[in-house]
């Protein structure tokens, strides 16, 4: 099934120079190897774009970075820390990266005016997470760090729109998209960006974005970006509603209810499947086609299954899934 992207649209208008954005989340699940990013802000002039491609980058397998407060436009900082993640740099050497070759001339290359939050993966699949909250942003503001996420605001009403998004995003159970959608739920109240107090919104744009492990970084698994909206239209609402029909469509899809991790594996991948989906017979092909593994007998209660690869050679590999509701194949790659 192809990737499904959905976009509230309001006119398209150039934006340069620098932005304040304000509430976000960087967030990567060691069980899936999913990365994803929310966020939203009360900006003026921004137009049907919004701030995701202003703010927040994700490689793929990897990590992501969010990048805000004052941003340049291109944001060269957001571009370097991603270039410093494809080399390997940890989240909180990222930030000392940044803190040391600031990039944005609009403040005089001065990292105080700037605000970051890290997620990613170490070699090991291991979560590290990293941020920053320079004295120059605007009030209130803050960065927090849990074991898998970093949640980021600046020119926010109060520390209450932290605590809630750090709160729902923990308490929420189901996948990274689920959690990051509670989070952004979590400040959708009148003023969590201060400057849409008085329209009586949490911001004018919002967007929510989440890759698989095997995405390729132009085609991500959910792109849900809503632009600039009129005062009083809280593009919160609107995004849970893109992510509600995107839900209704992905849930017809066999593929989209079946998940393997981790991915890649080294001894053992795991086989997920939604209560939905009862399950006839897996198989595993190599790369020439070769079947390497055959299981036609589960028990109808377990809904997810442990395969042993540890002596399958390091490559790719297609595991078809047959079920009373279709037939899927997905791919996964032995370390």
């Amino acid at each position: 099934m192809k990737k499904l992207y959905i976009f509230a649209l309001v006119g398209l208008l150039s934006f340069t120079g620098f932005s304040q954005d304000t509430f976000s989340i960087i967030a990567v699940d060691p069980d899936t190897g999913e990365i994803g990013s929310a966020g939203a802000s009360c900006v003026n002039g921004i137009g049907a774009q919004g701030i995701i491609d202003i703010i927040t980058k994700i490689l793929p397998g990897r990590g992501g970075v969010n990048s805000q407060a004052y941003v340049c436009i291109p944001n060269s900082n957001l571009n370097n820390a991603i270039d410093q993640m494809e080399m390997g740099a940890s989240p909180s050497e990222i930030i000392d990266y940044l803190m040391n070759n600031d990039s944005c001339s609009s403040q005089n290359f001065d990292p105080e005016y700037r605000q970051y939050g890290i997620a990613d993966f170490d070699t090991n699949g291991d979560p590290r997470t990293a941020g920053f909250t320079g004295s120059m942003a605007d009030n209130y503001k803050e960065d927090r760090q849990g074991t898998t996420f970093s949640v980021q605001g600046n020119i926010l009403l109060n520390q209450t729109v932290i605590d809630n998004m750090e709160a729902n995003f923990n308490n929420t159970n189901g996948p990274l998209a689920d959690k990051l959608m509670a989070a952004l739920q979590g400040a959708n109240f009148p003023g969590a960006d201060m400057r849409c107090l008085s329209a009586g919104t949490s911001s004018t744009t919002a967007y929510l974005l989440v890759y698989k492990a095997d995405d390729d970084s132009n085609n991500p698994y959910i792109r849900l970006n809503v632009g600039e909206q009129a005062a009083g239209i809280e593009p919160i609402d609107i995004l849970q509603g893109m992510y509600d029909e995107l839900l209704t469509v992905k849930e017809n899809s066999l593929k989209e209810r079946i998940t393997i991790y981790p991915n890649p594996a080294t001894n053992n991948i795991t086989l997920s499947v939604a209560s939905s989906v009862a399950l006839l017979g897996v198989t595993i092909y190599d790369v020439q086609g070769k079947l390497v593994y055959s299981q036609n007998e589960f028990e109808k209660s377990s809904l997810q299954q442990t395969i042993n690869i540890a002596a399958f050679k390091s490559s790719v590999y297609f595991i078809k899934v047959k079920s009373k509701q279709g037939e899927a194949t997905l791919r996964f790659v032995k370390k």
